[in-house]
Parts: C-alpha cells; structure tokens; sequence
C-alpha cells in the first residue's frame, strides 16, 4: 500500500511542526533562546521547580534529552537545578529569573506565530484540529505504552 505524503498524518504533522520550529527559532533568536529551549520554558512557567523527569514528560522527550537541554538552558543562566527536599534523588528545576522574565516578551511571539498559522482557519476547524491532535497524540501514546508493556 502506497501512503502519498500529502494522505499521511505523520508526514503533514512532521512538515507543519518543522514550519513552527523555523519561525519560533527566527523570533526567538534575538533574545538567545532556542526552540529546544521553548518547551522546557513553557512547561516550567506552568510548573517551576517540576522534576526533570516532569519536564520529559510534558515534552514528549526523553530523560536524557531533557537533561541535555536543561544542561544547556543551565549554561545560558535560565534555570537552575535544586534536590528535592523530600526525595534527595530528584532534581527540581527552577527558572531563573531572566527566564521568569522573558515570559512577557516572548509569550507574544508565540500567539503571533499561532495567529499566522490560524490565518484564514475558522474558529471551529481550529478547535476540532487541536481535539484530533490531541486525540492523536493519546492513541499513539497508548500504542507505545501497549507496546512496551
């Protein structure tokens, strides 16, 4: 069976994911951050001080990408890393506070990109849109985990 890239979920995902990544890099280079860096920045202005493994998890990466970002975000003065009070095995990870700053500037280069994206899509087609990719992302999960089990 022939899956023409124009017919694959996975292909068109794929091509529009690498079309957010180029105009977040574009924007988001001015003020040294990275796309990498932008999931992790999200998720912690949701969650400072989430454990690493945390911050995998809601990246969809794994732990030792996440580490190798969070190194990197770490070398660059935007988080830093404490032990967890009650368990001296984990790592909590906190933003600094030129991170913790950068939220106001950057958060509108973001709704702006989404903006671009949405031009011309209706309000209920883009609502249906992120229900499928959420609903997507969950049975691919569930595949993986089945897999695995």
């Amino acid at each position: 069976m022939e899956l023409k890239p124009e017919e694959s979920l996975g292909f068109q995902v794929r091509r529009c994911h690498r079309a957010f990544e180029r105009a977040l890099n574009e924007q988001l280079a001015p003020h040294g951050i990275t796309a990498g860096f932008w999931g992790f920045l999200r998720a912690l202005w949701q969650e400072n001080g989430a454990t690493q493994k945390r911050l995998s998890q809601l990246n969809n990466v794994t732990e030792p990408t996440a580490v190798t970002t969070l190194n990197a975000m770490a070398k660059a003065g935007l988080i830093d890393r404490r032990r967890n009070a009650e368990d001296r095995r984990k790592l909590n990870v906190h933003l600094s506070p030129k991170a913790d700053g950068l939220k106001g500037e950057l958060m509108p280069i973001a709704s702006r990109i989404n903006a671009i994206a949405a031009d011309g899509i209706s309000a209920e087609e883009l609502h249906t849109t992120l229900r499928v990719l959420r609903r997507m992302a969950e049975n691919l999960s569930r595949e993986a985990r089945e897999d695995a089990a």
